[in-house]
């Protein structure tokens, strides 16, 4: 898979179908991470392993990746997910896309990766996207021996904390923002946090405490979460970019079992149904709508 990348990657750059290709490459610190390519002869560079963790789509909000003309950009499964509500949000041009999805069955898989990540690991074994929807090209072949997991086990990591009497929980959730030092790492990897001005950098007026209290990290986190109500993809990149170690994930994933179960709606699945939050059926379960 990773010579078919590169191969096909020099392909599109050498004949001027794309003038910037985002891909995994080795960084300056020896990890996996993003590398922009521009020539032909650069994508030697270019990786594909278990190692391949980051959310590329990222990048494609930012404002100096704008200013190309068409763009490559390799794709994971859930990544491929982010892409579609950004496109759903108009928030980018799928013309001047090309989505190059990798057929993927887990980052981290390799045992000597276990307790690296855990987290990405238990998000990849769950995954029912191996094989990335919405791309132009495919790589890879998906098994046709994976069996799809069900909803109850897609959000069973929220089995333990649901357990818990309510003022289990937020003496729970009081432990984990106490260790919230506002870096807004979650923000910055997050696809879908895309405002020119976050919520949080307002100052007229101040919506919540900029400093890392009690009641500013509880606010930055619910507030952050609702911004993702109907939006999220499931990719993980916040609670591993968390260097606090929190489990965003628990936050996010519980909205987003909220939106399957009541209006039967999973984020990035199709590039045709509208967001979830400001538009409505005469079919959603909730009573109160009718």
């Amino acid at each position: 898979m990773q010579t078919e990348l590169r191969n096909k990657a020099k392909e599109l750059l050498a004949e001027k179908k794309v003038d910037l290709l985002i891909g995994y490459g080795p960084t300056e610190t020896g990890a996996v991470g993003a590398v922009f390519i521009t020539r032909p002869e650069d994508c030697e560079k270019l990786l594909w392993n278990d190692q391949c963790t980051t959310n590329l789509t990222v990048y494609l909000k930012r404002k100096e990746f704008k200013k190309h003309e068409k763009i490559a950009i390799v794709l994971k499964g859930c990544d491929a997910k982010a892409l579609a509500v950004l496109e759903i949000e108009k928030q980018l041009n799928p013309e001047n896309l090309i989505a190059i999805g990798m057929v993927c069955n887990g980052v981290l898989d390799d045992p000597a990766n276990h307790g690296k990540d855990d987290r990405l690991a238990a998000k990849c074994a769950v995954c029912d996207v191996h094989e990335p929807p919405h791309c132009d090209i495919v790589i890879g072949t998906p098994s046709s021996q994976d069996a799809k997991p069900t909803a109850e086990e897609r959000y069973r990591k929220l089995e333990q904390i649901m357990s818990l009497g309510v003022e289990e929980r937020l003496e729970y959730w009081k432990k984990e923002f106490d260790r919230c030092f506002k870096c807004f790492a979650c923000r910055q990897v997050c696809p879908m946090c895309y405002c020119d001005v976050c919520v949080a950098d307002k100052n007229r007026p101040v919506r919540f405490d900029t400093s890392a209290t009690t009641k500013g990290n509880f606010a930055w986190h619910i507030v952050r979460a609702f911004h993702l109500a109907g939006r999220c993809i499931g990719c993980s990149a916040c609670s591993a970019a968390c260097p606090a170690g929190i489990d965003l994930d628990l936050l996010n994933l519980s909205l987003a079992k909220a939106a399957e179960e009541q209006f039967g709606f999973r984020a990035g699945l199709d590039r045709e149904t509208l967001p979830l939050v400001g538009t409505f059926s005469q079919e959603d379960s909730e009573e109160f709508i009718r």
